[in-house]
């Protein structure tokens, strides 16, 4: 089942995502100020979605050695790993047969196969959610204390993706209700003894470092999208729908039944009662559908395919109940659970497909402007983060400028910000290089573009193609990889 899930995160290839490129180059950056001191180029923190000095420097350091091919390898480590949890902690929570649906189910899915080849803080971070997870079902019929042991992973899983802690009640609910068939009573102090473990070590990491104003940029005080709540629910259904149909007829069945003779030593294991069993089910069901309506909240469709994966892995346990239950005891249907697994695999197979040719690939790009980067120069991207990674050898990332807001002071000290900014840059002969996408803030790379065909300081270098699928999910409900081909080009100026 490994194998097969790591065969299709590998089967998918491009060039580094600007997310990818954004994390490494900082992790690069990290590294060198670890080992040589200096500044840093950026204040990530202050804008990154996890610590900078956490994913991104171990990844960088890979990156160092194996390239952005070993960086995503470690991302597959991590969810391969996540899926051999999830199984573990299933085979605890229910049985074996569960453990091995669970497991299937949740290896197919488009979050999952995606997620297992693309250099981001998502992977280790759900990894160490899996195995925080496993911690509390592993130790419910230890001591009370053993459950401390999930606590310094949780806070670092809170660190490596702050998003992350929004599944920490669910882990603290679930040290209590996998504890109570085996401590009854004496389960409640599980959650007395996690809870302030927790708290202390996150606190802790706040105090000690300045992870503040990105925690509040990208998770507490996100600015809100323009997506529509009923968009955003269309999108979560085909990414993670029919998991969640299968987890909830799951609960239903679990809640009506503990046990269908699915296991020979299922006699041998906890029984909890039917009010367990209920919060049980609610408490997973209702992890699943933390993320999509954070984002229906914050009116945002960005990064929601991967937040999805991270309420499957909570919700895949049920999933896997639901797909025994309807094969029933002795294999009666198979072929239900057949199609259930092998509608899931195709959903999963083309939408992972789709997603990694939403981005442009990059290499003619590079090849083509890396002669003309140097340590000195001053350069204006579409996407920044990605030349910035691939030519970190020749400039850093400070030398790069986006086109998502500017700041700039000419010589007499007059200040500009926004379009003006641009215009008073270019004005000036400011940037060295500019390239534009033509698709990445359409209406300021048309700004950009009006301008620079009537500046004599800039001078067209080249117009490098590529091909994508449309952006637009509202084309890819069902992640069609073959709908919405277009081509674009990249257009690059030059200083005279």
């Amino acid at each position: 089942m490994l194998v097969f899930q790591a065969a299709l995160s590998l089967r998918l290839s491009n060039t580094a995502f600007q997310d990818e490129a954004l994390y490494l180059a900082a992790g690069h950056a990290e590294l060198s100020h670890l080992l040589h001191g200096g500044p840093k180029p950026v204040n990530y923190a202050a804008y990154f979605s996890g610590a900078p000095q956490l994913y991104p420097l171990f990844a960088a350091a890979v990156d160092q050695e194996f390239g952005l091919s070993g960086a995503r390898m470690l991302s597959l480590l991590a969810m391969l790993s996540t899926s051999a949890l999830l199984y573990s902690f299933t085979r605890r929570l229910f049985n074996e047969r569960v453990g091995l649906a669970a497991a299937a189910l949740f290896s197919v899915v488009q979050s999952t196969i995606v997620m297992g080849n693309i250099a981001t803080y998502d992977a280790p971070a759900l990894f160490l959610l899996a195995l925080a997870t496993w911690i509390v079902v592993r130790t419910a019929s230890m001591a009370a204390p053993t459950v401390l042991l999930a606590a310094p992973v949780v806070v670092l899983a809170v660190g490596v993706k702050y998003a992350a802690g929004l599944y920490v009640p669910t882990i603290v609910a679930l040290s209590l209700l996998a504890a109570l068939p085996f401590q009854h009573s004496k389960a409640f102090l599980r959650p007395l003894l996690l809870v302030p473990s927790i708290a202390g070590g996150l606190a802790l990491g706040l105090y000690n470092t300045r992870l503040v104003a990105g925690v509040r940029h990208t998770t507490t005080h996100r600015h809100h999208g323009a997506d529509s709540t009923l968009f955003l629910l269309q999108q979560s259904l085909s990414w993670g729908g029919l998991l969640f149909i299968a987890a909830v007829g799951g609960a239903i069945s679990y809640v009506r039944r503990s046990r269908m003779n699915e296991s020979p030593l299922a006699a041998g294991l906890g029984s909890p009662t039917r009010s367990q069993r209920a919060f049980l089910g609610l408490l997973l069901c209702t992890t699943a559908l933390l993320a999509p309506a954070y984002q229906m909240y914050l009116g945002t469709v960005v990064s929601l395919f991967k937040h999805v994966g991270f309420g499957l892995l909570f919700v895949a346990p049920l999933a896997g109940l639901g797909m025994t239950r309807l094969i029933g005891a002795h294999f009666r249907h198979p072929h239900v659970g057949i199609a259930l697994w092998t509608v899931t695999l195709c959903l999963g197979l083309s939408q992972a497909q789709w997603r990694f040719t939403t981005w442009p690939d990059s290499s003619a790009l590079i090849r083509t402007i890396s002669p003309h980067v140097n340590g000195k120069g001053h350069y204006l991207s579409s996407t920044p983060e990605v030349p910035a990674y691939y030519l970190r050898g020749r400039s850093t990332h400070r030398q790069w400028q986006g086109v998502f807001g500017m700041e700039y002071t000419d010589v007499a000290k007059k200040r500009y910000t926004g379009d003006a900014a641009y215009r008073a840059a270019l004005h000036n002969g400011e940037f060295d290089l500019v390239v534009l996408d033509g698709s990445t803030n359409p209406r300021l790379n048309d700004v950009i573009a009006n301008d620079l065909y009537s500046n004599p300081k800039y001078r067209p270098l080249a117009n490098v193609p590529f091909r994508i699928t449309s952006n637009d999910l509202r084309h890819h409900m069902l992640g069609d990889a073959t709908a919405g081909w277009h081509s674009g080009r990249y257009q690059i100026w030059k200083k005279r």
